[in-house]
């Protein structure tokens, strides 16, 4: 049968591990152990496919999902993103949602289509008519500049001559009179020579412009036949839930985006229904297999500009799986979303004045009200201060970070703090604990930021459309057990900027501890704002405010 090749018993013993109470939240989570079991079986299979190995050096996210039969007995099913050596079927592997590879599908089909426009417009480009017009009108720019720069050096020769005569003196009014015409007639011919140009281009122009109006309406056509054909392809999409409920992606985005008032999510993008999870889940469900817990996990190097590392285990992406996994685990009792908890620890007041309070901020807690959250340090603040007024909130700090909060009472306190951090003027200290050695005993790194679209709220580095990110590193400590414990000072204040710049190959290459969107996931993050200094607003002085954090053991 079928689903015994795709469905895996355990070689391991699993006799002593308990079952999960409930379903993996897929978007923050700590792999239960029958997953990290099952993820070890399925990267020793993926290590004895030579074949693959140069394709998957270069990076993919694999899957597991385990899962119990009608029998009660565990096993667990294994998915790749994406495709694996120009297949979407393998013998080890659940099988696509919907193949895209298949050479009788629609995808092949409207590829082809789209394929015959892309040659259209290739051909055009490289014509050898549009190639000698483009060669003919950039030597005859060159030929106007050059006439052009010339023409505008012999002004200046006579400006500067005019003003030799005017700084002599002694001038008749109809002397005065010459030059002023000698200096509007050369004014008037440059305007005549630039018209001169443009009239030698208009022919050129003219047949090019025919060619570009044919070029662009092929790049219209193929765009519309682009985003149809994406159209078509995600009402193929039928996935399943756990109440047997059945819905194309097209609806499923379509219906999240309204429900969640999300427009981004209104057309699914490109990729969707791909990724490990939704097939783990199509598979099951259509196989009568019951759920227990999953994980996916990457496996070769990191993309360019991403932070991921080779046997980490990473939550599902928000972009191409929210919307699907939101509906596809309906009738599952699943994991409550962890960062939707209320946090137990106190908000605690370390300074404390007619004009603002700085507060210790507990891990776990938001820094403002959240869609599916409303505790957080700004809440809690404003029930203890009710007399503060105007915005309050003066910056923020990630819900998994602890530390140092300002908060304004006043709109004018407020107004200056938000001037100073604007302005850098304000020197933060964070404490961090780094999974592996670093090398170097400290330094600046530099490496531009911006978020990545398809995985919100990961960021990644990116050199040309990055905004500047900046941080100054000192080690502190290196532990025995690999431990390197880091003073982050940042020049800067992007999202997520310490995490990526500890995390990436570029910057420190080893993650925070617990950082479970750029490293492992653990009890934490081990991520702490533990000093701030800057100008009170009304009195001037300069306060620097500490707050020492001891990690658990």
């Amino acid at each position: 049968m079928v689903i015994e090749s795709k469905l895996h018993r355990f070689v391991h013993d699993i006799s002593s591990v308990s079952r999960p109470q409930q379903f993996t939240w897929p978007f923050h989570y700590v792999p239960h152990p029958l997953c990290t079991i099952a993820a070890n079986e399925l990267q020793n299979y993926v290590q004895s496919r030579q074949e693959w190995a140069e394709e998957l050096e270069l990076g993919k996210m694999l899957g597991v999902l385990v899962v119990e039969d009608p029998d009660g007995t565990l096993g667990f099913l294994a998915a790749f993103s994406g495709n694996l050596a120009g297949d979407n079927n393998h013998d080890y592997f659940v099988p696509p949602i919907h193949d895209l590879l298949n050479p009788d599908g629609e995808f092949k089909r409207g590829e082809h289509e789209i394929s015959a426009i892309n040659h259209c417009i290739d051909a055009l480009e490289r014509s050898p008519q549009r190639q000698q017009l483009i060669h003919v009108r950039s030597e005859r720019i060159k030929s106007q500049e050059q006439e052009l720069e010339h023409f505008k050096q012999i002004m200046e020769q006579g400006k500067q001559r005019r003003h030799t005569l005017r700084e002599e003196g002694h001038l008749t009014a109809e002397q005065e009179a010459e030059l002023i015409r000698e200096s509007q007639f050369q004014k008037a011919e440059l305007k005549r020579l630039k018209l001169r140009h443009l009239e030698q281009l208009a022919d050129i122009d003219t047949e090019l412009s025919v060619l570009e109006h044919e070029i662009q309406e092929l790049r219209k056509e193929r765009k519309l036949k682009s985003e149809a054909l994406q159209s078509r392809l995600f009402d193929l999409y039928i996935v399943n839930n756990a109440r047997g409920q059945q819905q194309s992606l097209s609806q499923i985005f379509a219906d999240f985006a309204k429900r969640e008032d999300k427009p981004r999510y209104a057309i699914p993008p490109g990729g969707a229904g791909e990724c490990c999870a939704p097939k783990l889940l199509q598979y099951a469900y259509q196989h009568q297999l019951r759920p227990v817990c999953m994980a996916e996990f990457w496996w070769g190097n990191s993309p360019a500009g991403e932070v991921r590392h080779h046997g980490h285990y990473y939550p599902a992406c928000r972009s191409k799986c929210l919307p699907i996994l939101t509906f596809m685990l309906q009738g599952l009792d699943v994991e409550p979303n962890p960062l939707a908890d209320k946090c137990q620890n106190q908000l605690e007041e370390l300074y404390d004045d007619s004009w603002l309070t700085v507060v210790n901020k507990p891990e776990g807690m938001l820094s403002e009200p959240g869609k599916l959250l409303s505790d957080s340090a700004l809440t809690r603040f404003m029930e203890r201060h009710p007399e503060a007024t105007g915005p309050v909130l003066v910056h923020r700090l990630d819900q998994e970070t602890s530390g140092l909060l300002i908060f304004a009472k006043d709109k004018d306190t407020h107004k200056e703090l938000q001037r100073q951090f604007a302005e850098r003027e304000v020197r933060k200290e964070y404490i961090a604990w780094l999974d592996g050695f670093v090398q170097r005993d400290g330094g600046i790194i530099d490496l531009p930021l911006r978020p990545n679209a398809d995985d919100r709220p990961r960021q990644v580095v990116d050199f040309e459309l990055g905004k500047q990110a900046v941080t100054h590193f000192e080690v502190m400590e290196r532990r025995p057990d690999g431990i390197t414990l880091v003073l982050f000072t940042p020049r800067t204040g992007r999202t997520h900027q310490l995490r990526v710049h500890a995390s990436h190959p570029l910057g420190l290459g080893c993650p925070i501890v617990g950082d479970m969107l750029y490293g492992k996931a653990a009890t934490r993050l081990m991520l702490h704002a533990t000093s701030i200094t800057f100008v009170h607003p009304v009195t001037g002085e300069q306060l620097t405010i500490r707050c020492p954090f001891t990690p658990p053991e």
